[in-house]
């Protein structure tokens, strides 16, 4: 039995389809949910809303390229900045493989301490590590994670690995889920040697030699019920004049599997009207990011070498976790501060140019709201306990360049130049308005929270939504907090974990 890959955009007239299992989403948690239960024997069929871009076709794209067809609206979605609160650029995936193909594939399990949060304070007492362990290994495996070798960090990363051995702060390879990597730094954008194992190369494939069958271009609207019991999705075919949604889309179904991200599950969810009206859509965590840019008299070329291969944990216990990455220098260039003569001047020294990033463990001020058409509109309040990491966050990587032998740092505040040591020193960032600063997320979370009460959460432990049977919820939204590291083999841990689950439980008879 084989399945198989279609475009609905290639349709014309309505749409009627039958499975056990339909899963809304090919993301990382879609993509896993629908890979075991298709491989069970189940019927079952993904729908995507965004196109299906093979990833030798995507791998050989221009960023530009990348980010007009697969980041969704182009990648300046965001979350608008309420009080004292930066808005936050949020860049999400929009096709088959979802925001796995524009992750560096980074690769860290649940911290040990969130986990300890999630028994002590959830009541999620099955999610230890031990207890963990079998499904996160059957994820590292099918996605090939390993270490990054010291050998492949980019020069950007060994100078301020260099500043942080000289501060005392130690510097930890990263695991990625690659394979045969060369090291060309341009994960984000598409590998052109199809090395990063994203779910369209190392699960989907699975599913559909099982039978699986994979719809692009097919825009889900709503859970359908009958009584208490999920039966399927309605939705629309981008069928229409440019991709704009067209003809009629039903699906009917056994069983519902909403695997849509933290953005876009609890839109789904608001407008089927399912899911305890207080926390859909609520306590979403972002992990709201910061960059800090130094010069140096040496070439540095940080673009060759991984785009993203080690990392410091100094400052876990603050909630602070500083990240190695470098962007393409196109995207770089566009980013150096002044216009004319001063821009060309400044992106002209990209080649002495090292890059690095850091993370807030943040507490969850994320808020979904839906909005007047397609798009929900999200907003975040900072707390202020998080917003005082800020100013830390980025004094932390400046200082480390500095101690690095870095001449000037750029950091991430609109309309700032290159600041030297002293200039840095003298800039009060904690009296800076957040209004000026730039600040970027890649992992929405939590906003259709795990918990073992519909008191408090929107699914069960086993990621069931409370009172509708035979509707799960599989991504990032179910993880009820913060997770202070990048989410991707989190997310597919335990959506593995309910998809051996869920094959476990019968399917209702029509």
């Amino acid at each position: 039995m084989s399945g198989g890959y279609h475009s609905a955009r290639d349709l014309r007239g309505p749409l009627t389809l039958d499975c056990d299992v339909v899963v809304v989403g090919s993301g990382a948690g879609g993509a896993v949910v629908a890979t075991e239960l298709a491989e069970s024997g189940l019927r079952v069929i993904v729908l995507e809303e965004g196109p299906r871009v093979d990833a030798s076709v995507h791998g050989q794209m221009r960023p530009s390229e990348s980010m007009r067809h697969l980041w969704r609206d182009g990648a300046f979605m965001a979350a608008l900045g309420i009080g004292d609160s930066p808005t936050i650029n949020v860049t999400m995936g929009r096709g088959v493989g979802g925001s796995s193909m524009l992750t560096g594939g980074v690769c860290f399990r649940v911290p040990g301490p969130v986990l300890r949060e999630w028994q002590r304070e959830l009541g999620l007492e099955d999610f230890t590590e031990a207890q963990l362990e079998p499904y996160v290994s059957r994820v590292e495996e099918a996605i090939h994670v390993e270490e990054v070798p010291v050998a492949m960090r980019s020069r950007s990363t060994a100078l301020f690995a260099e500043g942080a051995a000289k501060l005392g702060m130690p510097v930890h390879a990263m695991r990625r889920n690659t394979r045969g990597c060369d090291g060309c730094g341009r994960c984000n954008f598409g590998c052109p040697h199809g090395a990063k194992m994203s779910v369209d190369l190392s699960y989907l494939p699975r599913a559909v030699a099982h039978g699986a069958d994979v719809w692009s271009h097919a825009l889900v609207e709503r859970v359908v019920t009958r009584g208490t019991r999920a039966v399927g999705v309605t939705g629309r075919l981008l069928n229409g004049r440019g991709g704009a949604p067209g003809d009629r889309l039903t699906v009917h179904a056994r069983r519902v599997v909403v695997a849509a991200g933290a953005w876009h599950t609890p839109a789904l969810l608001m407008r089927s009207g399912l899911g305890h009206p207080r926390w859909v859509g609520r306590q979403m965590t972002l992990h709201p990011g910061f960059r800090v840019l130094a010069r140096f008299d040496e070439s540095v070329r940080g673009w060759q070498g991984a785009l993203q291969s080690a990392y410091c944990d100094a400052f876990e216990g603050d909630g602070i976790t500083l990240m190695s990455l470098f962007v393409p220098t196109g995207v770089l260039g566009a980013t150096m501060p002044g216009v004319g003569e001063e821009h060309v001047a400044a992106a002209a020294r990209i080649g002495n140019l090292a890059m690095f990033g850091g993370i807030i463990h943040d507490e969850g001020g994320g808020a979904v709201h839906r909005g007047p058409g397609r798009e929900p509109v999200v907003t975040y309040r900072m707390s202020p306990s998080d917003r005082a990491k800020i100013p830390r966050v980025i004094t932390h990587m400046a200082e480390t360049f500095f101690a690095a032998g870095a001449r000037e740092v750029f950091i991430p505040v609109l309309g700032s130049r290159g600041l030297d040591a002293d200039a840095f020193r003298a800039t009060d960032l904690a009296r800076l308005p957040t209004s000026r600063i730039e600040c970027a997320s890649q992992h929405p979370l939590g906003s259709a929270r795990m918990g073992c009460s519909r008191e408090n959460s929107v699914v069960d432990p086993e990621g069931r939504v409370w009172d509708v049977d035979e509707l799960y919820v599989a991504d990032g939204s179910v993880l009820p907090t913060s997770l202070g590291v990048n989410p991707q083999l989190s997310i597919m841990t335990v959506a593995t974990r309910t998809a051996l689950r869920m094959r476990e439980r019968s399917l209702p008879a029509r």
